[in-house]
């Protein structure tokens, strides 16, 4: 994601992100759940769109490397602060020009951030890139949802200057995966009526 597509948004908030992410914390403990019995103590793993950690720090013991990434370099100044495993490694990167050679990875993780990217395709590109062959994408993405909740919800984020690009249902966001040479291997419903996310699981098809 090139710097001004919404960019400045996550500078701004980054001090505030991580507090305001602990409402949501039983939701990453769900959404870790699910993740951790795909990995391994042999795996690097590359996670894009970090933010301020709220799954690097819960999952990197889990693994050999954890590189943790994000565009905002005030969410990684964050992200520093806190004390963690030698596995994790916070660095700023733009998801869809990464400096890593292909077929460096075994997995990678993009949570809550696809359908906020204006171009979620070049990002997909990237993570096929540098996943080893049959390497797996973890991308847990909030979907589209109905309903005042939802559509209050909604607009206050918009107010805020948070702006989503595409609002995905579950089903549009599992099609929209598979179009770019991802095979689906699981998916599950999480969050609640105010908050929809599509858990999703796939393997690279190179």
């Amino acid at each position: 994601m090139k710097a001004g597509d919404s960019k400045d948004f996550w500078q701004r908030t980054a001090k505030s992100y991580g507090p305001f992410m602990k409402l949501s914390g039983k939701l990453y403990d769900a959404i870790c759940e699910r993740m951790r019995p795909g990995l391994t103590r042999d795996m690097n793993v590359l996670e894009l769109a970090c933010g301020s950690g709220q799954l690097s720090f819960r999952l990197a013991g889990a693994v050999r490397l954890w590189e943790a990434t994000d565009f905002s370099q005030n969410m990684i100044a964050e992200a520093r602060k806190q004390p963690c495993s030698s596995r994790l490694h916070f660095s700023v990167q733009d998801a869809t020009a990464l400096p890593y050679a292909p077929d460096s990875f075994d997995a990678a993780v993009i949570s809550n951030a696809l359908h906020i990217m204006p171009r979620p395709e070049l990002a997909l590109a990237e993570i096929k890139r540098v996943l080893k062959p049959g390497g797996i994408l973890y991308a847990p993405t909030f979907v589209h949802g109905r309903g005042a909740g939802f559509r209050l919800r909604a607009w206050l984020l918009t107010l805020a200057g948070f702006k989503v690009y595409f609002k995905w249902t579950a089903e549009g966001f599992e099609r929209f995966i598979s179009e770019h040479n991802f095979q689906i291997r699981q998916t599950a419903p999480l969050g609640g009526s105010l908050a929809p996310l599509c858990y999703l699981e796939a393997s690279v098809q190179k």
